[in-house]
């Protein structure tokens, strides 16, 4: 008789691996449907930050979707597992369009995004060879952060529209305030979250007495998502990191650091007493090179140290790191003590960004508190 195996405990695992507090997430995920659900505005989460199906069946509202996805391999890992409203949040090239009617015809409602006239032009020129139309929407550049149409330009909106009506792919505008990304306090995020809602407000209005559709008006990012007065005129929002949460949301106050669901787990390899450094084997390649939080009123350079359980050590930081390996010290100026971690010793290390940690690693090794083992190992997935 086979004696079943345990399941491995966080002395047991390999380091450096990417742990997920199950019960964590769940807060995390509560707590944004619940503002939404306050506004009475569908929530569209954004599965680039998981890339896992595991994550997506617990976070979207039905195994369906909605959801957003930054890539077509993304689109195309989800659509295998039955989800089937998606939006590709991503400005789309010609040459991934045969990738999206593929998709299509699979009975997937994905729906690309366009700013410009020459790629409404191309989505229109598919559209028409295949004889089936892509749902489009326009993205509006509400804050100068990234692309899109300017909300004051009527005239490049509307040309834009029409490309897109005249082709039966016209499905609405969206917008993302990534600036929020740089505030300063809660009321500064509530501004943007406003900026954010009037500049996609306004041009679908545009759009609607020009005498086309605009049935979907789409906004979002994790911060101003959390901290929006007023979603009048909205159909839906879009937020990612939301669900693990990381420290810049933290530094924005978006959440605190006990609401940050993803850790690096790592091992203390080695000491150089004489410099103050605790020498770990997680470096660039399992933290990522992000440092989100630079120009943040506090540095937590490299991410913020803790014990085994999750416990943060005061001042204790990932100060550098190598692509393999980790330099653990004092925050400049703390008056703490470096702890006395022997060789061996197991630490979890809170990331700065979350996507960009999360896309390090293959795998959630998934955690809860007060459970000695790992509940479960959730696949991820990379590429583009």
């Amino acid at each position: 008789m086979t004696t079943p195996s345990l399941p491995p405990t966080l002395d047991s695992l390999e380091t450096p691996c990417l742990l997920l507090d199950e019960t964590r997430m769940t807060r995390n995920i509560q707590r944004l449907n619940a503002l939404m659900a306050g506004h009475g505005v569908q929530l569209r989460p954004h599965l680039k930050t998981p890339k896992s199906i595991d994550v997506a069946r617990r976070v979207m509202t039905s195994p369906q979707g909605p959801a957003a996805v930054s890539t077509l391999q993304e689109a195309e890992q989800f659509a295998a597992a039955g989800v089937t409203d998606l939006l590709y949040a991503v400005g789309v090239s010609p040459s991934k369009l045969d990738r999206v009617l593929a998709l299509r015809a699979k009975g997937v409602d994905l729906t690309v995004v366009v700013d410009s006239i020459e790629a409404a032009r191309a989505v229109a020129a598919r559209a028409a060879m295949a004889g089936s139309p892509i749902p489009t929407l326009i993205e509006i550049d509400c804050d100068g952060h990234r692309a899109g149409v300017q909300p004051d330009n009527h005239d490049h909106l509307l040309a834009v529209a029409n490309v897109l009506h005249d082709a039966g792919c016209l499905r609405g505008v969206m917008t993302h305030a990534g600036e929020s990304y740089g505030c300063r306090s809660v009321d500064a995020i509530a501004d943007m979250a406003e900026q954010e809602r009037w500049a996609a407000v306004s041009c679908a209005e545009t759009i609607r007495h020009a005498g086309m559709p605009c049935p979907v008006v789409s906004i979002g990012s994790t911060p101003t998502a959390h901290f929006a007065r007023n979603l009048d005129g909205v159909t839906e929002v879009r937020a990612g990191v939301y669900v693990f949460f990381d420290l810049v949301m933290a530094g924005l106050g978006v959440c605190s650091v006990e609401d940050i669901a993803t850790t690096v787990l790592t091992t203390v390899i080695g000491h150089q007493a004489d410099k103050g450094w605790i020498l770990v084997d997680a470096g660039w390649m399992a933290m990522s090179r992000d440092r989100g939080t630079a120009k943040q009123p506090v540095d937590q350079l490299y991410g913020l140290v803790c014990d085994a359980d999750g416990r943060v050590y005061p001042d204790l930081l990932l100060a550098e790191t190598n692509q393999e390996q980790g330099i653990i010290t004092l925050r400049p100026g703390s008056g703490a003590s470096l702890p006395d971690l022997p060789l061996g010793t197991k630490l979890r290390i809170v990331p700065n960004h979350a996507c960009a940690t999360c896309a390090q690693h293959e795998a959630y090794q998934v955690v809860r508190p007060g459970e000695p083992g790992v509940v479960a190992r959730w696949e991820r997935f990379r590429g583009w």
